[in-house]
């Protein structure tokens, strides 16, 4: 047990993040989900895997949520589709984004085991997905409706 916690100390210590200043309490930080895991019996990899995929479902949702209420939105039609076309593009430009910046968080592990490189990878998966979906949701808040 005490090697497992001495793995997680240096898994944690491994990869050190800077939060993005946000006013936002619900997105979890890398390092909050990584303590949040660490104490998990089915393994701190498979919980933030679990966590990864809540996330990706929770983005998905307000994607679809936000092109809902792009249709409803109380403007030209002109202007509802460039915006719909330019979530779109967005939603991509994320994904490409996101893949990047978690294989760059990755890196930083250097010689790291592989299992371990894999966690701090799936815990940037799931901070950056957990912000967008917060993000995106923010931004349908304030639509005028028809």
């Amino acid at each position: 047990m005490q090697k497992i916690s001495q793995m997680i100390l240096v898994v944690t210590a491994l990869f050190p993040r800077v939060p993005m200043a946000s006013p936002d309490a619900h997105a979890q930080s890398e390092r909050e989900l990584r303590t949040e895991c660490a104490y998990e019996l089915t393994g701190v990899r498979e919980c933030l895997q679990k966590k990864a995929q809540a996330t990706e479902v929770e983005l998905k949702e307000a994607e679809k949520k936000l092109l809902d209420r792009l249709t409803k939105w109380d403007e030209d039609s002109k202007y509802v589709d460039q915006a719909k076309a330019k979530l779109i593009a967005s939603n991509k430009a994320f994904g490409k984004y996101r893949d990047a910046q978690c294989a760059f968080a990755s890196a930083l592990g250097g010689g790291a085991i592989g299992n371990a490189l894999e966690m701090g990878r799936l815990a940037c998966v799931a901070e950056l997905n957990g912000r967008r979906a917060l993000q995106l949701r923010d931004l349908v808040s304030d639509l005028p409706m028809k």
